[in-house]
């Protein structure tokens, strides 16, 4: 049976985040399903993520999917009495998380170093595009530009065109970079007593996922191929058409599984001690031999039939899926990992999140109306008190 959310080990955790679009509010949303109360402070007219679209019975599919359980703050912090009540919440914050645009917090005084003076156990995080330094420091960072900054796009696409990544993986990448982060620091000050200041870039969190095809590059003398759906350097790897005309995707690891690929699957056992496809990389250099022969073998066989042959073999293989088969996909509904929660505009569906915890259910908290939670907060944080520094 799984605790109650107050049994959540983030429950006396406050932490006060200066959020807009994704990479921050991603960390943040995770910390809130942990049990950490998230006021999220919001400019007048709000995050401009919640006007993204209107697609989620009016509403954002952005801000939806990263704001369940954040109280929201609307406040001017350009004002100075704005600026005095969230001086006060920061300093009754256990974190304070800000991807405002470079020098935006520092005109705010939210320098950490001064901030930790007054705090001490006070936690930091700052996510930028770039860093917080360097030529590229107050350049703008959307999505797919970091992606291509970070060389992804010479990665991904196909040989005639390149293609970023259909989600926001560069704000996903730091998200996680920095909620991992401000973990490791809660951690730290339970040993230390004090807290420390984050700093997580786009570029160098997307950089880190980039080792691959680097080193690939870099020892290999050459750059991974753009391959579309196939991999650059696996071979059998990626989609192949059954006689229906439907597409089958699987890949190998290891020479076992080439063998039991060429036996049990193409019905080629012959194939095994062929010198084209001996070992992996020949198989890559052999790639459309090797494709025209396994849809050969696949030409009798409906996609459904290739797949259950594929799963005999031991061989990993999967479905291209759509959005509402997605949805309907029968292991998460098997696991049970499907909730739903409140919203203005009534409840919705939402996974839980990946990391399951026996006996223990995440907090799935509303989306928050813009400046749902201002009067409440307000109320709480409006009067000066010692910790204030403002």
């Amino acid at each position: 049976m799984n605790g109650p959310t107050g049994a959540l080990p983030l429950r006396d955790v406050t932490v006060v985040s200066l959020e807009q679009a994704v990479a921050a509010p991603f960390a943040t949303r995770q910390l809130a399903d942990l049990g950490a109360r998230v006021i999220k402070v919001e400019r007048p007219g709000g995050d401009f993520a919640r006007g993204y679209d209107e697609t989620v019975k009016g509403m954002s599919s952005h801000f939806v999917w990263l704001n369940r359980g954040k109280e929201s703050v609307v406040l001017d912090v350009k004002d100075p009495a704005g600026r005095a009540v969230l001086h006060r919440m920061v300093g009754r914050a256990d974190v304070l998380v800000q991807n405002l645009a470079p020098g935006a917090a520092e005109r705010l005084g939210l320098v950490p170093e001064e901030l930790r003076r007054r705090h001490p156990r006070l936690i930091t995080c700052g996510i930028s595009g770039y860093g917080d330094s360097g030529p590229y420091r107050s350049k703008k960072a959307y999505d797919l530009l970091v992606q291509c900054e970070a060389g992804v796009l010479s990665v991904t696409g196909t040989p005639d065109e390149p293609a970023k990544v259909g989600i926001s993986i560069a704000d996903i990448a730091a998200g996680m970079y920095a909620y991992s982060g401000i973990l490791t620091a809660l951690y730290e000050r339970e040993r230390t007593g004090r807290g420390t200041d984050l700093s997580v870039s786009m570029l160098e969190a997307l950089a880190e996922w980039m080792g691959y095809p680097y080193y690939y590059a870099a020892y290999g003398g050459t750059p991974p191929a753009r391959t579309g759906a196939r991999h650059a350097t696996i071979a059998p790897y990626g989609p192949y058409t059954a006689g229906d005309g439907h597409q089958v995707f699987f890949g190998l690891q290891n020479e076992r599984e080439w063998a039991a690929l060429c036996t049990h699957v193409l019905r080629r056992p012959d194939l095994i001690e062929d010198e084209r496809f001996a070992r992996n990389s020949s198989r890559v250099e052999h790639r459309d031999e090797l494709t025209a022969l396994i849809e050969e073998a696949f030409a009798d066989a409906t996609a459904e039939e290739a797949i259950r042959r594929l799963d005999e073999a031991g061989i990993a293989n999967a479905r291209l899926r759509s959005m509402e088969e997605f949805a309907a996909h029968p292991q998460l509904a098997a696991r049970d990992r499907w909730r739903q929660v409140g919203s203005p505009a009534g409840p919705l569906n939402a996974l839980l999140p990946p990391v399951t915890v026996a006996g223990r259910e995440p907090r799935m908290g509303a989306i928050p109306a813009l400046g749902e939670h201002t009067d409440a907060v307000l109320a709480e944080f409006g009067e000066p008190d010692d910790e204030s520094g403002s």
